[in-house]
């Protein structure tokens, strides 16, 4: 069925308004009313929560969500039969929950006495609330599961804005609206935890009900026209979950092992500085949204010359843009320091944490589209074995460098295997294809990140907090886009600025 292009573009604008709303409410949440409210203990926990609830969903859909996407179109009919596909999907979903309910249930003991016995050894009262709240994982889980199922329905028939700010937005204002409830002493952690599940409960029973009100579906009987390609549908699924599931044990692994070999206060340390460093990922989150899709119709009329150039241009605006993000945080280190210490001393010490893992999202995002690319050529299971291997060698390096190196082991780890994959990634698209990014641009890059990071470090301080992060800020910004702009590292940053000062000079002409 055909789309208003229109529509579409329309709903991509929403969405990358829900996307930036969300990730401002996100980090909101964590550096001010989480530091503020709730102890490095409960925030470890709570990342910890996200990150197991979050894998384990992705386990257990088997790939439906992926299935959908694909295979939907072939089903999709006027009369909402569907040949029973949507029924289908939903009873395969079912039964990767159950599987995944009952290997929690299984190693529910060993791992609560596995906490325990380390809480025993050690001066920390480690993970205690780990093993107090082991039983809301499995009904989080169920709810994060049916809502990305119900998401990926929305989206098989366009109607994704809801799903979006569902997710992105309605979830981040009931979560800060409950660490306020603690904050006025109307609300307790136990609470914050029971809320954070119900949250997730609403949101996937309002798409459903969205869903269902809009008579899009039907749970029809199964028919051969589904059963003959369910083999098939498996099979795409379960590649789809090992590729999805493994890039999202990628950016949880170091938690994990982290929660496992310290305790929930180191995590909730890493966590902060963690979702600090998500922010310089943000502007490649927004731009790779589009150019996606690009690269996969380029490949379907064999046009690598298109690709190539999406490629190398992709890569440098990101890592322009990613730099510009990291070393204006860095800059202002003590100012982010003096946010998170209001309340706790704790975290000083560990800001090279934040570092590296800075460092680590500036490999990938320099990266590009590689994956993509690969992705959507026929070499598309490679993702899959390179990711799984990337799972493997990041759980080995956290096990190899925590002990020794504490938080910072678990951030090395992570620069380690991004700069792993994307050297894999880079590597096989430049034999493969003949392609790869990288001039003597990003060498411009790199001096201009430099020379505008020292500038921004050994600036004047002054008393006030708000005046010196905005002049310390507008100064490095200043320089960067100044240097950038007069060595015309980047054409499309050059144009973006010229169309700012052709803007700027007519309404100063008005």
């Amino acid at each position: 069925m055909a789309r208003n292009p229109n529509l579409l573009q329309k709903q991509g604008f929403y969405n990358s308004l829900i996307l930036y709303a969300g990730t401002g409410l996100a980090f909101f949440n964590l550096i001010v009313l989480f530091v503020t409210y709730l102890s490095p203990e409960e925030i470890g926990f709570y990342t910890i929560l996200i990150a197991l609830t979050t894998i384990f969903a992705q386990i257990a859909s088997l790939g439906t969500t992926n299935v959908i996407l694909r295979y939907y179109p072939y089903y999709r009919n006027d009369d909402k039969q569907d040949s029973g596909f949507v029924t289908f999907v939903v009873l395969v979903t079912l039964a990767g929950f159950v599987m995944v309910a009952l290997f929690f249930l299984i190693f529910k003991r060993p791992v609560i006495d596995f906490y325990k016995a380390k809480e025993l050894h050690s001066a920390v009262k480690a993970s205690s609330l780990l093993v107090k709240y082991y039983d809301y994982i499995i009904p989080i889980t169920f709810f994060i599961m049916l809502y990305t199922l119900l998401e990926a329905l929305a989206r098989s028939v366009f109607k994704n804005i809801l799903s979006a700010f569902l997710k992105e937005v309605l979830v981040r204002i009931i979560t800060a609206i409950s660490v306020l409830l603690i904050a006025f002493k109307l609300a307790d952690y136990h609470n914050f935890v029971i809320i954070f599940l119900y949250s997730n409960a609403a949101i996937a029973l309002i798409l459903w009900f969205s869903i269902f009100k809009g008579n899009y579906f039907k749970l029809n009987p199964i028919t051969t026209e589904v059963t003959k390609r369910k083999r098939e549908m498996i099979s795409y699924g379960l590649y789809a979950v090992l590729s999805g599931g493994s890039f999202a044990m990628i950016q949880s692994v170091d938690t994990l092992v982290l929660s496992a070999l310290t305790n929930d206060a180191m995590v909730g340390v890493y966590g902060v500085f963690f979702a600090i460093a998500v922010v310089i990922n943000l502007p490649a989150k927004a731009l790779n949204r589009t150019s996606y899709q690009i690269i996969a119709n380029a490949f379907k009329d064999n046009d690598l010359e298109k690709i190539g150039k999406i490629y190398s241009k992709t890569s440098l605006v990101q890592s322009i843009v990613g730099c510009l993000f990291f070393i204006g945080l860095v800059a202002n280190h003590h100012n982010i320091i003096t946010i998170l210490q209001r309340k706790n001393a704790i975290y000083e010490p560990y800001f090279d944490v934040f570092v590296i893992v800075g460092i680590a999202f500036l490999v990938d995002i320099t990266g590009g589209l590689n994956s993509a690319i690969i992705s959507s050529s026929k070499s598309y299971k490679l993702v899959m074995y390179l990711l799984t291997t990337g799972v493997l060698l990041c759980f080995g390096l956290n096990i190899l460098l925590i002990p020794k190196l504490g938080m910072s082991g678990a951030a090395y780890s992570y620069l380690i295997t991004m700069f792993a994959l994307n050297f894999t990634y880079w590597l096989y698209i430049k034999v493969k294809f003949g392609l790869q990014p990288f001039t003597k641009s990003y060498l411009w890059v790199v001096l201009v990140s430099l020379i505008s990071l020292f500038v921004g470090i050994y600036l004047p301080a002054i008393n006030n907090f708000f005046v010196d992060v905005a002049y310390r800020s507008l100064i490095v910004a200043l320089l960067y886009l100044a240097l950038t702009y007069w060595l015309n590292i980047s054409v499309d940053i050059n144009e973006l600025i010229d169309k700012a000062l052709l803007r700027h000079k007519r309404t100063n002409i008005k």
